[in-house]
């Protein structure tokens, strides 16, 4: 069983992959931290995610994979680890920039699909349902408003601080507004490329989660896995 959940930046995809692939036994894929790698190999050399030519070198000279410790995934660039490093607002934007090139596209789909290949699997991202995993059983185009997005995107950045989790001062209401400009700039970058531009597959179920929680998303996808399984 292949599951393909794709979607827009913070729209919630590795959570509720994560749960459905722990639900089913499966292994989980998190396509995203992988160019999140990418994103960051290109940071740490310097090179402007808006130089496609030098992106294209560095992709061919950078190793990204994916390992499991504990039942818990690890990406290692270059066989480091550095799992720790990829939810920053900086890595996430140079890797929504650096995905439009073909280069760094072709070589991490290649390993998306030997992820695949094989056994029960899980995957989110932008292209999974479109060009990854063409033929998954169950496909799901994950979404919620730029706003709520940008709430849970802050919301995680003041728990991983360990701050207190408030939306209602000026300083969150003016640090929420420049998270959702950039979800909408990343929006704007990820439909539009030419190369694999975000879209919902035709035979995908749209899951719009800005009024449900986790777990209702998670028992939906479940059941439409269910649903596949007896066909």
């Amino acid at each position: 069983m292949k599951i393909a959940i794709d979607g827009p930046a913070g729209a919630g995809k590795s959570t509720i992959a994560r749960l459905v692939a722990k639900r089913m036994h499966a292994v989980y894929v998190d396509t995203g931290a992988m160019y999140r790698a990418m994103g960051l190999a290109v940071l740490r050399m310097g090179i402007r995610p808006e130089d496609g030519e030098a992106v294209g070198r560095a992709a061919e000279e950078t190793s990204v994979s994916i390992v499991y410790r504990d039942g818990c995934q690890h990406v290692l660039l270059n066989g480091e680890d550095v799992t720790e490093h990829l939810r920053g607002e900086a890595v996430g934007n140079a890797a929504s920039a650096i995905s439009v090139y073909p280069a760094v596209r072709t070589r991490l789909v290649a390993l998306q699909r030997e992820l695949a290949a094989g056994q029960d699997v899980v995957m989110d991202g932008r292209d999974i349902g479109t060009v990854v995993l063409p033929d998954a059983e169950v496909k799901v185009f994950l979404t919620a408003s730029a706003r709520t997005r940008a709430v849970r995107r802050y919301l995680q950045e003041r728990q991983a601080e360990g701050a207190e989790p408030e939306t209602e001062s000026d300083e969150a209401r003016n640090e929420i507004a420049r998270i959702e400009k950039d979800i909408e700039e990343r929006d704007r970058r990820d439909t539009s490329r030419a190369e694999s531009p975000l879209r919902k597959a035709s035979d995908a179920v749209l899951i719009d989660s800005s009024e449900m929680t986790v777990g209702d998303v998670t028992e939906k996808i479940l059941v439409l896995a269910g649903k596949a399984a007896a066909l």
